[in-house]
């Protein structure tokens, strides 16, 4: 169920009118490297330039998305949660939030931001929804928080726990004041009893050709991001109840498939915690 214009044949055409494809984009590469179709020649080749330059950054994108998974699926069966906020959500691909969400619990209800003209002309995937619950979908920044929860206020019951879900997003805000600030005037204005999950690439002396990616792609792509150490990436959760096993890399975030070795560490660090 949806009242989002987003999902119309004619938005998605103007939009498609909006899209640059003469330079690449994060959020088509990424669904490249996700093994998507939505992206375009000169998505596939800075990908695959990235690639050589660190040749484990396409497990990046499947740890990242594999815990956005395993901490939906906590947060709706042991926390309760029922009504998402998704930031930044990227390209539409397979378990998405709405889909791991109303799977366990069909009456959950999950809006949708981001503000990628693709991303939005694709919103008909994310916009599905069981008829217990909701999706809607918004194009919108996330420096714009007014704006966002006035808007997702509609779907969302805000006097009930919500979970904020930032993968990936904040690394695009430069300045460590204002993106600090944004995901804590988000939670704020969260009751108590919502949840923050937000993943962030790092860099770290142990991965060097981290680095010389994340420059590469400031130098020939859009939108440029910003790395941050682990410490760096706890600090958007001071203040929080931090769940086992705290900020880790994503891939060793409850891993599903114990077989006693540790996971592979990826550059993209995560945790999920509570507000009190």
């Amino acid at each position: 169920m949806t009242d989002n214009p987003a999902a119309t044949n004619d938005v998605a055409v103007s939009l498609r009118a909006r899209i640059n494809t003469s330079q690449p984009h994060t959020a088509r590469i990424w669904n490249y490297w996700l093994g998507g179709k939505d992206n375009y020649e000169v998505d596939r080749a800075a990908g695959d330039q990235i690639r050589q330059l660190h040749p484990g950054i396409g497990e990046y994108a499947r740890a990242d998305r594999l815990f956005l998974g395993r901490a939906v699926r906590h947060l709706v069966e042991e926390a309760g949660i029922r009504q998402f906020l998704d930031v930044g959500t990227g390209l539409p691909t397979a378990d998405n939030t709405h889909e791991v969400a109303q799977r366990i619990a069909p009456d959950s209800r999950i809006v949708y931001v981001d503000n990628d003209p693709l991303v939005l002309a694709h919103a008909r995937a994310l916009l599905t929804s069981t008829p217990e619950g909701r999706t809607d979908y918004l194009d919108e920044d996330l420096r714009n928080v007014d704006a966002i929860l006035e808007h997702a206020s509609k779907t969302l019951d805000f006097s009930e726990p919500v979970a904020l879900i930032l993968l990936g997003v904040v690394i695009f805000i430069g300045e460590d004041d204002e993106a600090y600030g944004l995901v804590r005037t988000l939670m704020d204005r969260l009751p108590a009893g919502s949840h923050l999950v937000l993943s962030h690439t790092v860099t770290h002396p142990s991965m060097p050709d981290v680095d010389e990616a994340v420059k590469f792609w400031n130098e020939h792509g859009t939108p440029k991001l910003t790395q941050r150490t682990p410490a760096d990436v706890a600090r958007f959760f001071d203040g929080f109840q931090l769940l086992e096993p705290g900020v880790v890399s994503c891939s060793r975030w409850r891993p599903e498939h114990d077989n006693g070795a540790e996971p592979e560490e990826v550059a993209m660090f995560g945790g999920v915690a509570r507000k009190d």
